[in-house]
């Protein structure tokens, strides 16, 4: 049909009110599982340093009716240490921008800081489950706090003191990844491998020998798919079967069962996919020197300004308790 003479349509008028929701849709994750899970404590230098002990061998103790007692041999503890890294956000919002009618949100600046709020969690995840060595730094060198995979560190091709279990030929330091006072960041392998029931019943028996209880295996998503297949896996969140809205099909698993217990798969979005971690949370701490805290900074023109910042480090408590499955393809 044509369109009678004279309609007036949207396409000539001025002055049509915008049809703009109030919402701000935002599709970035901001869980961070381990960072939730890890145990909290203070630091009172930027090296944050703890003692780590254990116990001599088991042996079959026999002695002679009456006979006198000996020296036994008392060995020190070790102290082991790693540097607090300080991760920074900036927001900076102009008086006008703050003034206007804005849709989404009330503040603008409060909107900014909420971004960066989760923008530095997000961060501090990453840094805490990757591939980072520690470092003291320098006057133009940021310090760097050792994650958990340096200080899970192994040699090539096996499991060096029960920690850990290589798939390729990488490089890396004796366990515990520590030397001279710092934790040197393990050389990632050429030769890679699949990810394997066998490679993760290593890792979880090392664990346990070494008096660790790991609960939790910690992937990236592509292994946490290749884990949901693993034989051993004894229960799922959620059930298949019949439910309100249909048949359900279950392709996931959350709980594996080993010899030596139940331990969690829980998927990180921010860890390396190369790596599974197989964790005794116990014994793994986030230092704090200083909080998470936002700060005003003076004004230097029309904008309003706000620093947000933190220090940090963490803690291996025990790096025996743990292990990590490396080189997965």
């Amino acid at each position: 049909m044509a369109v009678p003479a004279s309609t007036f349509q949207t396409h000539q008028a001025i002055g049509n009110r915008e049809d703009l929701e109030d919402v701000i849709y935002s599709i970035s994750p901001v869980e961070t599982p381990f960072m939730t899970m890890a145990g909290r404590v203070g630091a009172k230098a930027v090296l944050h340093e703890w003692q780590t002990d254990a116990l001599t061998a088991a042996t079959n103790n026999r002695q002679v009716e009456g006979d006198d007692a000996v020296n036994g041999t008392t060995t020190p503890t070790t102290r082991l240490s790693n540097y607090c890294q300080i991760s920074s956000k900036y927001a900076v919002v102009s008086d006008t921008q703050e003034a206007v009618d804005k849709a989404g949100r009330s503040s603008e600046m409060s909107y900014q800081i909420a971004k960066r709020l989760a923008e530095l969690k997000r961060d501090m995840e990453l840094t805490l489950v990757q591939n980072q060595g520690s470092s003291a730094g320098s006057a133009s060198t940021p310090r760097s706090s050792a994650s958990v995979e340096a200080w899970l560190t192994f040699t090539s091709g096996a499991a060096v003191a029960g920690n850990s279990l290589s798939l390729g030929t990488g490089t890396a330091q004796t366990t515990p990844g520590f030397a001279a006072g710092v934790v040197t960041q393990p050389t990632d392998s050429t030769v890679e491998g699949a990810f394997t029931v066998t490679s993760l019943k290593s890792v979880i028996a090392n664990c346990w020998t070494n008096g660790g209880n790991p609960g939790i295996v910690l992937v990236h998503a592509t292994q946490k798919q290749v884990a949901s297949g693993f034989a051993g896996i004894a229960t799922l969140y959620r059930e298949a079967g019949t439910t309100a809205k249909g048949t359900a099909i279950v392709g996931a698993a959350d709980l594996y069962i080993s010899d030596f217990g139940e331990h969690r798969i829980v998927p990180d979005r921010f860890m390396r996919d190369e790596t599974a971690l197989v964790l005794d949370m116990d014994y793994w701490k986030v230092a704090y020197l200083r909080k998470v805290k936002q700060k005003e900074i003076a004004r230097t023109g029309g904008a309003q300004k706000r620093f947000i910042d933190c220090e940090f480090c963490l803690v291996a408590s025990a790096p025996l308790s743990s292990g990590k499955v490396s080189d997965l393809s």
